[in-house]
């Protein structure tokens, strides 16, 4: 804005005498409002006397110096480390540590074709299984050498025949070991088939003693074995098909032993057909196609069930109705590649190590 001017008159001099000089204006200034007054820099970016006119810009701030940031990296290292497990990868015990927090969701379904797909990926083939896990067997397959070497007579029973008897049930719990004490703490499967090892290895050494009036006890360990096994291998599947198959087999069975119990072995050996029926069909109904081939695990599951019921039935037609010849041969040739089977069957976990740390960080 321009300046504005006023005529201010003489209030001294009357203006009806009209005498005396001429007024003479004043002029007054009015105060008027600037647009600020803006710097351009010059070509080097610096104004006057050299220096810089706009402030220097701030340098950024380093990746994760955030409070927050370092807060929530403070607290996911330490769920991490909380819920770590022996051999468990970095990323897994990350992502179990964010979905605790609630930073992270769960995967979504994947379509069956889909998983079905990513599980024909990653599903091991025999031979790899044989290049990495026949060597931890040397030990199982030299102590069955030795017993069948030795074939030390069932009619006297000692410590020594015990221990020659159940030693290929002991390299099985290394077997097992050699695959470190975290994989058995991390996989429930895995630690129930060891422990039902355990009972099988009891088992053994009191049908040792079978004539001296402990049958029942090595029949009570066994029991206790089958229903471990059950467990590990689970209930899903479901495949009421294969249980039903399996329940008339059992009844078929136990309708060709029933006109030779007595009537101190009805009831138990009856029980004892009962649960070996249900591992079988818990073993077998993981059994399924993944594309074009078997899973080995689930397969080597369901032929050690089977092996296992053709060794207890040949004992008990043996023992309660007639003589099976060569009956100690195929018993324990049976029930040592039984018992390899499903040791091996817990290799391959049946809960993988990612989908059991995520379940418990949940």
């Amino acid at each position: 804005m321009g300046s504005v001017c006023s005529r201010v008159p003489d209030r001294s001099v009357g203006r009806s005498a009209g005498i005396g000089p001429r007024p003479v204006p004043r002029v007054t200034a009015a105060v008027t409002a600037r647009a600020p007054r803006t710097r351009v820099p010059r070509r080097g970016g610096a104004g006057r006397g050299g220096a810089s006119d706009a402030p220097p810009p701030r340098p950024p701030r380093p990746l994760g110096s955030s409070p927050l940031i370092g807060r929530a990296r403070r607290d996911v290292t330490g769920i991490a480390a909380r819920t770590q497990a022996p051999g468990e990868p970095e990323a897994v015990r990350v992502r179990g540590a964010l979905l605790r927090l609630g930073l992270a969701s769960r995967p979504r379904a994947r379509p069956a074709a889909a998983a079905a797909a990513a599980a024909a990926a990653a599903m091991v083939s025999p031979v790899t299984v044989v290049k990495s896990e026949g060597p931890k067997l040397v030990p199982f397959f030299k102590a069955t050498c030795v017993y069948f070497v030795l074939w030390l007579p069932s009619t006297s029973p000692s410590w020594v025949s015990a221990l020659i008897k159940c030693l290929p049930i002991f390299c099985l719990w290394l077997f097992l070991l050699a695959h470190g004490l975290g994989f058995l703490l991390a996989h429930p499967s895995a630690t129930r088939i060891f422990v039902g090892l355990v009972f099988s290895a009891l088992g053994d050494a009191f049908l040792i003693w079978q004539d001296q009036g402990y049958f029942v006890h090595g029949l009570l360990m066994f029991a206790v074995t089958h229903m471990l096994y059950a467990s590990a291998f689970g209930m899903r599947p479901l495949a009421l098909r294969t249980g039903l198959m399996m329940a008339v087999l059992s009844c078929l069975a136990y309708a060709l032993l029933y006109p030779c119990l007595s009537d101190a072995f009805t009831y138990p050996v009856g029980v004892y057909v009962a649960l070996i029926g249900f591992m079988s069909w818990r073993a077998l109904a993981g059994l399924r196609l993944v594309g074009a081939a078997w899973r080995w695990t689930e397969l080597a599951a369901g032929s050690g069930a089977v092996l296992f019921i053709i060794s207890d039935l040949t004992i008990a037609l043996n023992k309660f109705c007639f003589l099976v010849p060569y009956s100690r041969a195929l018993i324990m040739s049976t029930y040592y590649a039984a018992q390899m089977l499903i040791a091996l069957s817990a290799v391959e976990s049946r809960e993988p190590m990612e989908d059991y740390r995520l379940s418990k960080a949940n």
